[in-house]
């Protein structure tokens, strides 16, 4: 009995060892088919989530999608809505690019715009105008001197005109880092509203489609950086990247041209019922007697976004030295900022600042505006100057806002560069033209700014500048010209631009830099 238990031990154990070398040789057989038929392609997190219930499966396929990274299938949904939001955000807000443009064959275009776009024109006789009216009928002061303007075009303009040609794909993307270089391309798609509508928020006499004038192709042309592809703008793409913020822009009329492009973009021209004045938050209310208020502010309340502008054309403090006398003379404080932007930079998170057009001789007398430094009237013959006092100016308010960037680190601020004025054969007030129906070029390849005194006031600091000088100086036909309505005869308006037009774009590189 024991000799036969014993054999029969052995043997029982000798089997199981059989069976168990078979078990695991079958199990490592098993497993190598299965990783060799998953393929190069498929994911061990995939063959995974095939075994999740639908609507698990499904938040793991959105997981996926927004985030590469993301390998963790038991991620809770509460966690996963956040990284959806933090991707969305992160799409949004950085512009998609691309190292490679399309040029057209054809179209050798090279633009060197040097112009001395800082020194005012000598003082002329400018009528004094009523202070309510601001600027809207700015008679510019920044003489535009043809012979300081160097610009080579080939003989293809009619290249204009094309359709644009799909950009190709980009090998790499890469981050824009100058907006102001780049070209004019055709784009059936613009422009972003209708010139017969947006009456809303635009001026009737900045709509050009409502004058005389017959050719709108100025309207066709987009601006597209060198080495860069800046993300298309649209009113929901804009409220979410702003939602809950507020946008403002603070300088002349050419800034309130930016303002109601602005609106017109983000509502496609169409009337708006969810839009709310909110000006008086600001203290933005016509006065007794006013023309217009000092500003608009609009809130879109499905974002709650706010956009607004306040009317500063020199971007200095201005006090009456007599507030009880109506002809009072007016402190021009160079070196302090508006009042208004002291007093609500703390609300907004996005500024856009802008001065140039007012800085001449007649426009100070006209204003009764008297320099003001220190808080007392100027002694300095230097500062007298106009450039010099202009000078002051910029680079006094770009460091006081580079200092309120550091007390409100969700606030971005920019420095517009000025826009240019194109009056050929005369100024303003002497038979002043600008009659082209054509760009004066398509490109421009500068890697500086035409305004050197925007560029030198933000340099080392966090305050950005909106160059758009260049890129306005080679789009003379842009302007309302002739078609003015309720022109003076003789007297063209080769400051302002027509809108649809050219303040677009100033918009659509802001877009792409907020």
């Amino acid at each position: 009995m024991k000799e036969g238990g014993g054999g029969w031990l052995l043997y029982e154990w000798r089997r199981r060892k059989q069976l168990s070398l078979l078990f695991i040789f079958l199990l490592l057989s098993t497993t190598f088919i299965l990783w060799s038929s998953w393929g190069p392609n498929t994911s061990f997190l995939t063959t995974i989530s095939s075994s999740l219930s639908p609507p698990q499966q499904q938040q793991q396929q959105q997981m996926q999608q927004l985030n590469p990274d993301f390998n963790s299938p038991l991620m809770p949904a509460s966690a996963a809505g956040e990284v959806k939001k933090v991707a969305d955000d992160d799409l949004s807000s950085s512009p998609v690019t691309s190292s490679s443009i399309n040029t057209p064959p054809d179209v050798n275009v090279n633009v060197n715009v040097n112009v001395d776009i800082n020194t005012p024109s000598p003082s002329s006789d400018i009528q004094a105008e009523d202070n309510n009216k601001h600027d809207d009928d700015d008679d510019s002061t920044t003489h535009h001197d043809n012979n300081t303007t160097q610009i080579l075009v080939s003989d293809s303009k009619q290249h204009l005109l094309e359709p644009k040609k799909q950009d190709s794909p980009a090998a790499e993307n890469q981050s824009c880092t100058n907006f102001g270089r780049g070209k004019w391309v055709r784009d059936d798609t613009r422009p972003l509203y209708s010139g017969f509508g947006c009456k809303q928020w635009l001026s009737s006499m900045w709509a050009c489609r409502l004058t005389q004038r017959t050719d709108f192709e100025y309207e066709k042309l987009r601006w597209q950086p060198k080495d860069c592809q800046t993300d298309d703008i649209s009113g929901p793409k804009f409220l979410k990247r702003m939602q809950d913020k507020t946008l403002a822009f603070i300088g002349d009329s050419l800034g309130r041209q930016q303002f109601q492009s602005l609106m017109c973009m983000i509502t496609g021209g169409e009337e708006r019922q969810d839009v709310q004045d909110v000006g008086k938050e600001y203290g933005l209310v016509k006065a007794r007697g006013s023309v217009r208020p000092d500003g608009w502010a609009y809130r879109f309340l499905v974002t709650n976004t706010t956009i607004l502008y306040y009317w500063s054309a020199s971007l200095c403090n201005l006090e009456p030295i007599d507030p009880r006398n109506k002809t009072t003379y007016i402190a021009m404080h160079l070196d302090r900022p508006p009042a208004f932007l002291q007093r609500y930079i703390n609300r907004f998170h996005v500024v856009v600042l802008n001065t140039g057009h007012h800085w001449n001789r007649g426009k100070l007398n006209a204003n009764r505006w008297v320099m003001y430094v220190g808080g007392k009237p100027n002694t300095d013959r230097k500062i007298a100057d106009i450039a010099s006092a202009k000078n002051l100016t910029v680079h006094s308010i770009v460091k006081w806002v580079n200092g309120e960037l550091r007390k409100y680190p969700g606030l971005k601020a920019f420095y517009r560069s000025i826009s240019p004025r194109h009056f050929f054969n005369g100024d303003w007030n002497s038979g002043g033209t600008c009659d082209s129906s054509t760009p004066g070029a398509l490109e421009v390849l500068q890697n500086v700014s035409s305004d050197s005194l925007a560029s030198g006031a933000v340099k080392g600091t966090d305050v950005k500048l909106l160059d758009i000088t260049a890129l306005s100086e080679v789009r003379e036909e842009g302007h309302i010209s002739r078609y003015s309505i309720g022109a003076t005869p003789g007297m063209q308006d080769c400051l302002h631009w027509c809108l649809p037009g050219i303040p677009d774009t100033w918009n659509e590189l802001l877009f792409a830099q907020i």
